[in-house]
């Protein structure tokens, strides 16, 4: 019997590392950007796992596509604010949910991100 069951779109989530490094990710739509950066083995800390609770997933966010990401909650202001180096394209990656309308977001890992 044939799969008629439709595919998923393909979502690349491409990430560039604080030594330079860019990575073509594939992510599954309801993932969080972390979960992905984090599950490829990519340099990030992310300790409280996608709480929103600390900023060690802080990244930046390619310009082009600061308007297409859902605005950051105050909880995550709040929690940029303890972060290093906060630009104003500046997010947690535990905040951003993968879908497919984000093929092609380009994310750069941010200092005080790095596992130690």
């Amino acid at each position: 019997m044939m799969n008629t069951t439709p595919e998923a779109p393909e979502i690349i989530l491409n990430v560039t590392t604080m030594d330079g490094q860019e990575h073509a990710l594939v992510a599954l739509p309801g993932w969080r950007a972390m979960e992905v950066i984090r599950d490829y083995g990519l340099p990030i800390k992310a300790e409280c796992g996608g709480a929103c609770a600390c900023a060690t997933c802080h990244v930046y966010v390619d310009p082009a596509w600061t308007d297409k990401l859902v605005p950051p909650t105050s909880e995550e202001e709040d929690m940029l604010d303890e972060a290093f180096d906060v630009k104003e394209n500046s997010r947690l990656s535990c905040q951003i949910l993968m879908k497919p309308a984000l093929n092609g977001l380009h994310l750069c890992l941010a200092p005080g991100s790095e596992p130690d």
